[in-house]
């Protein structure tokens, strides 16, 4: 009889927190571990995959396989993990910073490409590990070290640049919600393809401005609004647009194949388990409708 997977066994190989004491981040962690116990997936085939930042701790903390990435590209080494080995359960977690900044490009591509992983954002609208610099989703005349006299640049809008790019699971949580961030997470890495989990993560040391009352003030929680449908692309824009991003809940989710069912040569065994030592005749069949 398989034993039942608790949150315990994600904490019994975690790493001592080095956290500012209530930072957002703690929040996504546990909301994660309780995803993954809730699922009955245990450790060993969980692997998160981080950028730098303070998000960059976060497999750390999680008590899975761990792989650290460097700054943005988080998601290129998670791609190659779960093409590799297509049953692990693959999570790649950064943060504004180092998703909508640096590793913007990878994050597009991700989304069309529609590869079976999921994608966590601490979003804080602020770098933290850096003491306090304006972020790609800093708003407009926001007020830091070096924006003394406020900011000149407009916000990147990650969700409906998701959208905009064709990912099929979109979802926005808050870590002061965690109960609500669990279900977001459990559905995430329970969806065929890339799903996104932005998630607002107030940083309690550099920004001062989106605190968590803050964000409990401004959030319009669309699991409250029973005529949305989370289904229709078009309806999830004009949602975003109504309310300037600042939700929380599934925003939009679709279902279709993965990246690997599309691929006409598509075998269904994980790569780590194929037979890779072919004789060289065969190797030049398979090179030959390149050439």
């Amino acid at each position: 009889m398989a034993t039942a997977v608790t949150m315990k066994d994600y904490r019994a190989n975690a790493y001592p927190s080095t956290w500012c004491p209530g930072c957002g981040d703690f929040g996504v962690v546990a909301a994660t571990q309780r995803a993954l116990a809730n699922l009955g997936i245990p450790p060993h085939r969980v692997v998160a995959v981080t950028g730098i930042g303070c998000s960059g701790k976060f497999n750390y903390y999680l008590g899975a396989y761990a792989f650290n990435s460097m700054h943005g590209r988080s998601l290129p080494v998670a791609q190659a993990i779960k093409i590799a080995n297509k049953d692990l359960t693959v999570i790649a977690a950064g943060g504004d910073g180092d998703g909508y900044g640096i590793g913007v490009g990878h994050f597009v591509h991700a989304c069309r490409r529609n590869i079976d992983i999921t994608y966590i954002v601490m979003d804080n609208h602020i770098y933290g590990l850096t003491t306090g610099q304006t972020s790609p989703t800093s708003d407009k005349g926001f007020v830091t070290k070096t924006t003394p006299y406020g900011a000149a640049e407009y916000p990147i809008r990650p969700l409906s640049l998701a959208l905009a790019s064709g990912c099929g699971f979109v979802a926005q949580g808050f870590s002061g919600e965690v109960r609500q961030l669990q279900s977001l997470i459990e559905a995430a890495i329970q969806h065929k393809g890339f799903a996104l989990v932005n998630v607002f993560s107030p940083c309690v040391t550099f920004n001062k401005v989106q605190t968590y009352d803050w964000w409990r003030d401004n959030l319009v929680n669309l699991d409250e609004d029973k005529s949305y449908d989370p289904t229709d692309r078009a309806a999830a824009f004009r949602k975003l647009a109504e309310t300037d991003g600042i939700v929380r809940g599934l925003i939009f989710r679709e279902e279709r194949k993965d990246y690997q069912e599309e691929l006409p040569n598509y075998d269904p065994n994980p790569l780590v388990e194929q037979d890779l030592s072919r004789p060289i005749r065969d190797r030049e069949k398979l090179l030959a409708p390149f050439m």
